[in-house]
């Protein structure tokens, strides 16, 4: 950085240019969360066969936890100055994780649970890295527990599945 160059701190007091970049990440992860979310959300619905009622509300605890999340992170994006998405078209472009349509036995379900959790981990961890180089602790601690839920239900989804 040269003499003349200035940064702009953020209400906060963060790089706001780089609040800007770690907002568009996050607004990918919300994308994600999203997407993941309504494939739950289906999953819920949708269940069939012996194992129903165990997965039923297996399903509805964790749109749930998806839903608070989803909600957290917008609320981290306002406070970072930078407006969440809001509409499924962006989600659609910008999530990582791909609708799922039509899977209604357990195998299929917990697979599309267990492969949506996976690519929130590496998306998450990438977000991660940003917000400790920006030093914004805020960020770092929300999605430090984020990763430390759902590796654990990585872990679960997959004893589920043998």
């Amino acid at each position: 950085m040269t003499n003349t160059q200035q940064i702009t701190l953020s209400l906060i007091g963060l790089d706001q240019q780089n609040s800007d970049k770690l907002a568009l990440s996050l607004n990918d992860l919300l994308a994600s969360y999203q997407v993941l979310y309504m494939n739950v959300r289906g999953f819920h619905w949708n269940i069939r066969g012996n194992q129903f009622f165990e997965l039923h509300l297996k399903f509805e605890e964790l749109y749930t936890d998806l839903q608070d999340k989803v909600d957290e992170l917008a609320e981290r994006i306002l406070t970072l100055n930078a407006q969440p998405l809001h509409s499924f078209v962006d989600y659609i472009e910008r999530s990582r994780i791909q609708p799922v349509k039509n899977a209604t036995d357990a195998k299929s379900t917990v697979s599309g649970v267990l492969s949506g959790l996976q690519s929130l981990l590496v998306q998450q961890r990438e977000t991660l890295r940003q917000a400790s180089e920006l030093g914004d602790e805020g960020t770092v601690a929300m999605i430090g527990e984020y990763i430390k839920q759902q590796e654990k239900r990585v872990w679960m989804y997959s004893a589920y599945l043998g």
